[in-house]
């Protein structure tokens, strides 16, 4: 195949809110690819071969793309926007963005923004296309706008339980249905009372994110402990608030979580950007499974769990741009293995409060350097009739920036 391929936004409204250069791709194709639904908005207005979107999407396109034949002007149904969320992207990765001509359509997110009055860099989009609608705990708090991109008809009950369970019971829903088309219709209610029947499965939920009381969970580290469900094996809040901060998350990169506990440093890592990643570590099944609860609800179903001990556990593992040690600390070998595991420039942290732990890392910070820093923290406590101060258990942190090269 040469010629490149040339992917067609369209809308609800089908052939007639196609623009001149659409329809002229669509009238000359001699291969037309995409879902029956996006098909059949064409019927009529093109004498092209048809062929079905493959499945698996990704694994199937380049070979049903190579098996076309020389010179073939292959056509690429997309609905609306093709590179959100779209076919466009996948294609342009597949192919290279010059083998791909992209035509674009208003996406269903411009249209949604459209019929609200919303500006649309003014809201959240959470996509439950493929994707676990959980990660829309994340974004969602009092008096922000988000779009979900549904999956199918029964997305808008999923989002007004979601909603409901996490104190947002109050939010307003739009559920919108075959935007731009002859059957478009809106329906409006609030989550905690929402009932309206499954209708079209083409449909993208708004939220106006509404509480009646302080339900705001927050977006820095060192969330609520009362937050977790935990047996006790959890980094506090404010030991982990500094924690994070040391560990500095960034886009894109991977946290190695050792010792996984309830799960709330990686969890919190994830919360820090989309697009980052994190792989906890845990050798006891009940927590393991704790773990899993816990980056539900808070919003981060993403989070891989890994049920092991460490070192042994961490095989296969990609490489990781920071790591936490937050339990198993004295394990034979785990702190040279980690070391060697991390990138240049990868930070590790570590925290204990045993003697024991300390004074491995001490060795650890003599032979490696870093920093070493004890973490005490003291709340209010009644005794008596007067307040006074309850100290918890001081903990030492030694964090460290991998050098290019180790010491022997």
């Amino acid at each position: 195949m040469s010629a490149p391929v040339v992917v067609v936004g369209i809308g609800a409204d089908g052939w007639a809110g196609l623009a001149d250069r659409a329809r002229a791709a669509v009238s000359g194709a001699d291969v037309l690819v995409g879902s029956p639904r996006q098909t059949d908005l064409v019927v009529g207005h093109h004498r092209a071969r048809v062929e079905p979107l493959p499945v698996p999407l990704r694994e199937g396109l380049r070979p049903l793309l190579d098996g076309l034949g020389d010179d073939v002007r292959v056509v690429v149904l997309a609905s609306g926007d093709p590179m959100h969320h779209g076919i466009g992207r996948t294609l342009a990765e597949l192919l290279g963005p010059d083998r791909v001509d992209v035509i674009g359509a208003p996406s269903s997110l411009s249209l949604a923004c459209a019929r609200l009055g919303w500006g649309l860099e003014d809201v959240d989009v959470v996509s439950a296309v493929g994707r676990p609608l959980e990660r829309l705990a994340v974004v969602a708090h009092p008096g922000r706008r988000v779009l979900v991109l549904s999956r199918d008809a029964l997305t808008p009950k999923a989002v007004a339980t979601l909603l409901t369970e996490h104190g947002l019971g109050d939010s307003l829903l739009w559920v919108l249905s075959d935007l731009g088309g002859p059957a478009e219709r809106v329906v409006e209610g609030v989550a905690a009372s929402w009932d309206a029947d499954p209708g079209s499965p083409l449909n993208i939920v708004a939220v106006q994110c509404l509480s009646s009381y302080d339900s705001s969970v927050g977006l820095v580290p060192g969330l609520a402990d009362e937050l977790y469900e935990t047996d006790g094996q959890l980094t506090k809040q404010h030991v982990r608030a500094a924690t994070l901060a040391a560990l500095r998350p960034a886009p894109g990169e991977l946290l190695w979580d050792i010792g996984g506990g309830s799960g709330s440093i990686g969890i919190e890592w994830l919360r820090a950007h989309p697009t980052c990643r994190a792989v906890t570590v845990e050798p006891r099944p009940d927590r393991v499974k704790r773990i899993r609860r816990n980056a539900e609800r808070l919003g981060v179903p993403g989070l891989q769990v890994v049920e092991g001990l460490a070192p042994g556990a961490l095989a296969g593992l990609s490489r990781p741009d920071a790591v936490f040690v937050g339990g198993g600390l004295t394990a034979d070998g785990l702190v040279p293995a980690v070391l060697d595991a991390l990138r240049p420039g990868g930070r590790l942290v570590a925290n204990t409060v045993t003697l024991d732990s300390e004074a491995l890392l001490f060795t650890m910070f003599r032979r490696y350097g870093g920093s070493l820093t004890r973490l005490e923290v003291s709340h209010a406590d009644a005794v008596g009739g007067f307040t006074s101060w309850s100290p918890a258990r001081p903990v030492t942190q030694w964090s460290v920036v991998r050098p290019e090269e180790l010491p022997a």
